[in-house]
């Protein structure tokens, strides 16, 4: 149990419960699902910015006569601006406004994409490119903050869900289409002035559609800082041992550098040009989408069944069935059939089941509401970003003395197989701090309740 995690009375749990603004009254933004369509539209451009490369990056190595560790490094720049720029933005968007700073950072900043198709060595792709990556981080952070500002706690899920959905299919049509540039001459540089041209399009439709709301604090004197990334309660949480395992499993989920590489494998290890290639990434994308919302399923079925060991025995299943699927996936030629497809679908279709359906519940039941942001920003922004960044370099120079497919067994297969076996310890650690977590909120729910008598149950917990 974290030792941050405890009982607090009734004042104070009143003065640190957070942002939730469910018993609040949130004026109605005017236009807003307008509003929620550009920003959703600037979230996917932003997305395809970065992905861009990873689709295209076999011509442009030949057009520019790099290696394959070019790849790594132009991945390594993206994760390590989001870790770095993305509070940056946040920042300045909340002294400048939001409204202003999305359209200078996911708009405007579409230049520097447009100014890096013109590079003629690596040297220069790699100088505007890693400026340009620094407005793609700028999006999500932001958004965020709007949309809890545009509407209610209880129409809040829809709209996240709607901005993710959106960009999720958005992935699925975009990469075979982006791969088309491949069998254009000079074909990459028409996609980074096409792409960094519809980037300033999304800040004009944010000129034009978003009215930014007035930020509303609660009734209640909560505390403004609460549910921000807070050094301090960041290490406190280290603390807790569901938490502290969690920081370390992540550094074994190592499919985030398999995105990156996927195009290049096929063209490279394969044999296939660069456009197929990018319609196996949008088979392996759609099966992402549905194992997506399928895994928050599972999940929350095997907790009913199972209780706390549940969500373990799910985790468990899903990395060794991922493992298998990888290494049967990458070590065996599957041809240019209908059979690879239906691999590469299958592969897609576990590969996000663990995330919703285990790692993210997990973290948000050990710990206190306040910290939960902080939770999340520490193990997913930092600890699995910075991890992802440098395993990025290390896997680029390796490929190009190793090759692709040695490194899918031994970098993706094999971690995810040695994850299975240590998440044995969790059966163990989860069930404690979860039980004492869950004590802490009722005690804390049962301190405000005799605080305030005319709450409801669905205040307390909204």
């Amino acid at each position: 149990m974290t030792e941050i995690s405890k009982p607090i009375d009734a004042t104070q749990a009143q003065r640190t419960h957070g942002t939730d603004t469910g018993s609040t009254r949130v004026d109605k933004v005017k236009g807003r699902g307008g509003g929620l369509v550009a920003l959703a539209f600037a979230s996917i451009v932003d997305g395809f910015e970065g992905g861009l490369v990873n689709t295209l990056f076999p011509v442009i190595r030949d057009a520019l006569g790099l290696q394959t560790s070019a790849l790594g490094i132009l991945t390594a720049m993206s994760r390590f601006a989001r870790m770095i720029f993305g509070p940056v933005w946040a920042g300045l968007a909340d002294r400048y406004g939001r409204k202003r700073i999305l359209f200078i950072a996911t708009g405007l900043w579409g230049l520097w994409t447009i100014a890096a198709g013109f590079a003629q060595d690596s040297t220069q792709l790699f100088i505007l490119y890693g400026i340009g990556v620094i407005g793609t981080v700028a999006s999500e952070p932001i958004s965020n903050g709007l949309i809890v500002d545009m509407y209610r706690s209880k129409e809040r899920g829809r709209a996240f869900g709607t901005l993710r959905t959106l960009a999720l299919f958005a992935s699925v049509f975009a990469t075979p289409l982006i791969g088309q540039f491949a069998n254009v001459d000079d074909g990459w540089r028409y996609g980074m002035f096409a792409m960094g041209g519809i980037s300033v399009f999304s800040g004009i439709l944010i000129l034009l559609l978003v009215h930014e709301p007035k930020k509303h604090t609660p009734v209640g004197a909560i505390d403004p800082d609460a549910m921000k990334f807070n050094v301090r309660d960041a290490v406190g949480l280290l603390r807790n041992r569901t938490i502290l395992f969690m920081a370390l499993q992540v550094m074994l989920t190592t499919s985030l550098v398999l995105f990156a590489f996927f195009i290049t494998y096929w063209v490279d290890d394969r044999g296939w040009t660069t456009a197929d290639a990018a319609f196996l990434m949008s088979a392996y994308m759609l099966g992402a989408v549905i194992s997506g919302f399928a895994g928050g399923l599972l999940g929350d079925w095997f907790e009913r069944r199972f209780g706390y060991k549940g969500r373990v025995i799910m985790m468990q299943g899903y990395l060794v069935a991922y493992a298998v699927s990888t290494a049967l996936l990458f070590q065996i030629d599957w041809g240019t059939g209908v059979a690879v497809y239906v691999a590469v679908f299958v592969t897609g279709l576990l590969s996000s089941l663990g995330h919703p359906g285990a790692v993210l519940p997990i973290v948000g039941s050990v710990v206190h509401r306040s910290v939960v942001a902080t939770a999340y920003a520490l193990i997913f922004s930092f600890v699995q970003g910075l991890f992802a960044a440098i395993l990025s370099l290390a896997f680029g120079f390796l490929a190009d003395s190793l090759g692709l497919q040695a490194l899918m067994f031994w970098v993706i297969s094999v971690p995810y197989a040695v994850n299975a076996v240590l998440w044995t310890l969790m059966y163990r650690i989860y069930p404690k701090d979860a039980a004492a977590q869950r004590a802490l909120d009722d005690q804390e729910e049962a301190a405000l309740a005799e605080a305030s008598p005319t709450s409801t149950d669905s205040d307390l917990r909204a």
